[in-house]
């Protein structure tokens, strides 16, 4: 038998580029190689058109910050994410001034984020949003307005068309960023097979055993021929979106089991209408309806993908049991176990106004899609505008103890105890937040390595080991540092 592999990245997507990069920045010598199903990488989550796009940090998604029962408005979970996607923005200036990112125009525009509300209760929990955070380190810059003329000024379509007298309100924070996790993913895996990388497309992966040496035995089939192949790796990762569930039910760790997923599919409307999109250069976020998925916030989004920019509006939510957009129709029944059946069950049962609205966005024509739009852009011609079907997506389900299957909106990295394996389940806030995911799952798998690795470690991100917020002054010279080399606005 040959000399089994140190890493292997199953799934060709922003995760596994982001690992491989930082596994090969620590450990140059490493056979590392990464293995796609499809026929090119970022095709399925990271790929621009799938996904929002936003660069999450909390600027203008209101499902971060919400509002408790004593009227308060909890920014915890904000703080939480704009502070990971630092952590990526450190990673990526890293990458840059190494030559290994070589144009950040090519994956990062600057676009600011705004929050867009309308009704006096709505405008009263923006005011209160805002107050709560314009202080804090990492949101500084942000503005707030119930000034019609102000907000038009910021965002040109939204106020046109307007009931005259509506309550409104919005945000406006100039440091925003929209991300072509596409483009970022190929700049990373180019950096990788320059470096001794292999990435192997057309493999599947159709199986996982422990050997008795504690490598891992991967079952490949070659799309191409259907050949079947393997190869032992040291350390694997399944960064296969939502893939990674099966595959982690198939390596028969401990670890998965209880879990379950639940997958959901969306729509946007899109429009390449130059006259239009000359008109809205921001990132609008609202409010979810009630029971709607984090992923499913509406927002009216400029998008900037090879130098093209666009408007997309949505996502409008659905449910297929398919747990790739390219993938099968049994998915959600093939991952039905025993141990995982009653969780699942449980949050059928426990989140009937996720499953109302489910079933009312399935039942939506297209003239409710356009109402829809017309709520954020009232003078929006349906002409311009298409369909356009979005990413799949899985949300976790997870057995708690003492509360049973939870419905978990957010990722979740599960390996095995002895760290040889590890997978990444979950979505939202996902690829926004590649960098710090990685980290936590290095310090997690190679935990007699990390002491050695801290140097560089520090090297790649700066804030490491802490928190960028910690300092104010720390923070603001971390934020201009990292703008100044991405090239956008601080």
């Amino acid at each position: 038998m040959s000399e089994p592999i140190d890493v292997a990245l199953i799934g060709g997507g922003i995760m596994s580029a982001t690992l491989g990069t930082m596994l090969q920045q620590l450990e140059p010598e490493w056979d590392i190689r990464i293995y796609e199903r499809l026929g090119d990488v970022a095709q399925e989550s990271s790929n621009p058109w799938n996904n929002a796009g936003t660069g999450h940090a909390a600027l203008c998604e209101l499902n971060y910050t919400p509002e408790k029962p004593d009227g308060t408005i909890d920014i915890t979970n904000a703080v939480k994410v704009n502070e990971q996607f630092q952590v990526s923005r450190q990673f990526w200036s890293y990458l840059v001034n190494e030559g290994l990112l070589p144009d950040p125009s090519a994956f990062l525009s600057a676009t600011p984020h705004m929050s867009f509300v309308w009704g006096e209760k709505n405008v009263e929990y923006l005011r209160k949003r805002y107050e709560a955070l314009k202080d804090h380190p990492l949101f500084a810059g942000m503005q707030y307005s119930e000034d019609p003329a102000e907000i038009h000024r910021w965002a040109p379509l939204l106020m046109p068309g307007r009931a005259k007298g509506q309550p409104v309100a919005a945000t406006f924070i100039a440091s925003g960023t929209d991300v072509d996790f596409g483009a970022l993913t190929r700049m990373l895996v180019d950096g990788l097979e320059e470096n001794g990388a292999q990435v192997l497309t057309e493999h599947t992966v159709t199986g996982l055993k422990r050997q008795k040496d504690n490598t891992w035995r991967l079952t490949l089939r070659h799309e191409v021929g259907n050949t079947p192949t393997h190869v032992n790796a040291k350390f694997v990762f399944v960064g296969a979106g939502g893939y990674a569930l099966p595959l982690l039910q198939k390596s028969g760790i401990p670890e998965i089991r209880g879990f379950g997923g639940f997958p959901v599919s969306g729509e946007w409307l899109r429009t390449d209408n130059q006259e239009v999109v000359a008109q809205h250069q921001a990132k609008v976020y609202g409010k979810a309806s009630v029971g709607a998925p984090p992923m499913s916030v509406p927002h009216l989004d400029t998008r900037v993908v090879d130098g093209e920019s666009s408007l997309l509006f949505g996502p409008y939510a659905g449910f297929s049991p398919k747990f790739l957009k390219s993938g099968s129709l049994f998915d959600l029944f093939s991952t039905i176990r025993w141990h995982n059946i009653v969780p699942m069950l449980q949050v059928a049962l426990r989140n009937f106004d996720l499953l109302k609205y489910l079933i009312g966005e399935l039942l939506a024509s297209r003239s409710d899609r356009e109402n829809t739009l017309r709520e954020f852009f009232p003078n929006a011609k349906g002409d311009d505008w298409y369909e356009m079907v979005a990413g799949q997506r899985v949300q976790i389900i997870k057995n708690i103890p003492g509360k049973g299957g939870t419905l978990q909106f957010g990722t979740e990295v599960v390996a095995s105890a002895d760290g040889s394996i590890a997978g990444l389940l979950g979505a939202s806030p996902g690829a926004s937040t590649a960098a710090p995911i990685m980290l936590d799952l290095i310090e997690k798998c190679f935990p007699d390595k990390v002491d050695a690795w801290k140097p560089t470690l520090t090297r790649m991100v700066p804030s490491y080991g802490s928190t960028v917020s910690a300092d104010p002054k720390v923070a603001d010279k971390l934020l201009t540092e990292t703008a100044a080399t991405l090239a956008i606005a601080r």
